[in-house]
């Protein structure tokens, strides 16, 4: 099947609106610098550099929200998953839904100013759903990673193509998901292919232009400093997926980016080893995209257990010292402390209710397996815990609040009896080597919960229970008020210090999007996609909210 691609415009109203857009500010690296410092806009996919997902927009409060009401809906026709966060900037919401369809509206009555359809090839590679998490932007363009492992920038205002760049070959297995970063005249991008046995890579190419300026490989070559943690040549096919988006410390200028799993993913006999450097932290030089440090939170990962999971650049005291720390819930089980400084691992602690894979972490922060819990062929007898998909999973969003500080994570509860399988690679094609096998799902055993966490000391101040895995985005606000979704298909939201559910919306799909919100003419608004599928449908079977189009609501206090 062949995805058309059609530039479309939405006749008489772009018009109208065009020689407003085309008077609006350009979006400077200073605006990106302030990340949600201006309310009026939202213009990376965590709010800020440091990944917060918060907003210091008080409009909407604890006491008030139970107010909130759809202000506008936006239809996208699109099936499968939304899980992108929206960007708004000069009155401009922008929002991606699957197979790489990108939406202009206003960001005040949802009208719509112009679409793009991006032309994919009918024997795309995707593992795991046709999911884009959303744009960035910059100046005048807008840029978006797509399915074939392509990057494209488009004027903001039109939606007119300005320039488009292949990665790398798609046939080989990559693909590209995330949400881009643009750090100073770069865009960067990592890519997806860890279920293919091709060797990942973050890139960063000129905004004006699209030419590369740099590739990091996430998996050494023969000869370079890590490829010792792979037994033969397994490097080659080595996987390392970059699917999640990274921070950026502006004062330290450092990139940070997280990496994924090793291929294939549930045998490693061919790929002895820690298998460098995925499942980990990078710390990355801007200029050249040198490695300045890592942290491997899961060496020879056979649980499929990733890296890609959000991470924020939070500053702590610790042990009455100021401390930069880099945190990560990761999707093994742990939450992870970092000194961002040199990548120096400070705690960890476990924010799952189940997990049995390891017993613990040594002093510096590896783990120490339980050989019980490796996958076996034909799968385990007890199940694994957490399961393949977390714990927390790169595909939604935790955020934190400087106001709290607190950390609030949404969290799976599901285990599963993983597979070991037999070991074929085939450029192109799938490189699992066993599966994810039974899981809880549909059960008492399968739940979920919003989980607030003092990222100081890792302890839970307190959750939110729901009935099924949480596999939505977060967002705080300095107005006390957690927004998140579940897979019943309910905007929600919760007082950010008790947990205490204040509101809720049904939006008919399961909410698997990256709650924004941003202020325009004086009203706040908060932005929330629906849209399930995915981990969504394989953790709770088929609920009847699961799978219809997707959308974007938008809510507001009445006027």
């Amino acid at each position: 099947m062949r995805y058309p691609g059609v530039l479309r415009s939405i006749g008489m109203m772009c018009l109208v609106l065009a020689p407003l857009l085309a008077t609006a500010g350009g979006v400077t690296g200073d605006r990106l610098a302030r990340g949600t410092d201006d309310g009026r806009s939202w213009l990376m996919y965590g709010g800020n550099y440091h990944n917060w997902r918060y907003s210091p927009l008080k409009d909407i409060t604890a006491g008030n929200v139970k107010k909130l009401a759809a202000a506008w809906m936006f239809q996208t026709g699109i099936p499968g998953q939304l899980e992108a966060a929206p960007i708004v900037a000069d009155g401009v919401l922008y929002l991606t839904a699957s197979y790489n369809h990108l939406f202009a509206m206003d960001a005040v009555t949802g009208a719509p100013l112009w679409k793009y359809e991006y032309p994919l090839p009918g024997d795309i590679r995707i593992c795991c759903g046709p999911t884009n998490r959303g744009v960035a932007i910059a100046g005048d363009r807008v840029y978006m990673a797509t399915l074939d492992a392509h990057l494209v920038a488009l004027d903001r205002h039109t939606g007119k193509e300005l320039w488009n760049i292949a990665m790398d070959d798609y046939k080989a297995g990559y693909s590209a998901t995330a949400a881009p970063l643009v750090v100073k005249d770069m865009v960067i991008i990592g890519v997806a292919c860890g279920e293919y046995g091709a060797r990942g890579f973050i890139d960063a190419y000129d905004v004006a232009t699209g030419t590369r300026k740099w590739r990091h490989w996430t998996v050494p070559a023969a000869g370079e400093p890590g490829v010792e943690t792979w037994a033969g040549d397994s490097w080659k096919t080595g996987g390392g997926p970059a699917w999640a988006t990274g921070a950026y410390d502006p004062k330290a200028d450092v990139i940070y980016w997280a990496v994924g799993n090793p291929s294939p993913d549930w045998n490693g006999d061919t790929r002895l080893g820690d298998n460098l450097y995925t499942n980990s932290i990078l710390a990355l030089d801007p200029a050249t995209g040198n490695r300045k440090w890592h942290f491997q939170a899961t060496p020879h990962d056979v649980w499929d257990y990733d890296g890609n999971t959000g991470f924020f650049l939070i500053d702590q005291k610790r042990d009455g010292k100021p401390v930069e720390t880099l945190v990560q819930p990761n999707r093994n089980g742990w939450l992870y402390v970092l000194d961002r400084a040199d990548g120096r691992f400070l705690q960890g602690t476990q924010y799952v209710d189940k997990l049995n894979w390891a017993t613990g972490l040594d002093p510096k922060g590896r783990p120490i397996f339980d050989p019980k819990y490796v996958p076996q062929t034909g799968g385990n007898a007890d199940y694994i815990c957490p399961g393949n998909v977390g714990g927390t999973n790169g595909a939604f969003t935790a955020a934190y609040s400087p106001d709290t500080k607190l950390l609030y994570v949404p969290v799976i509860e599901s285990c599963g009896r993983m597979e070991k399988g037999d070991v074929a690679y085939s450029k192109g094609d799938p490189f699992w080597a066993g599966g994810p096998g039974k899981m809880h799902a549909g059960t008492k055993d399968a739940y979920g919960h919003l989980s607030a966490l003092d990222p100081a000391t890792g302890k839970e101040k307190w959750r939110y229970r729901d009935e099924y895995p949480f596999a939505g985005g977060t967002l705080a606000t300095a107005g006390g008020v957690v927004f998140t979704g579940n897979q019943q298909g309910y905007a929600l939201a919760l007082d950010a210090k008790s947990g205490k559910v204040l509101w809720r919306f049904q939006t008919g799909a399961a909410v698997r999007g990256q709650p924004v919100t941003y202020r325009i003419q004086g009203r706040q608004y908060v932005a929330v996609g629906s849209g399930g599928g995915g981990i969504a449908i394989a953790l709770v079977g088929e609920p009847p909210l699961a799978n219809p189009g997707s959308a974007l609501v938008v809510f507001a206090l009445p006027e």
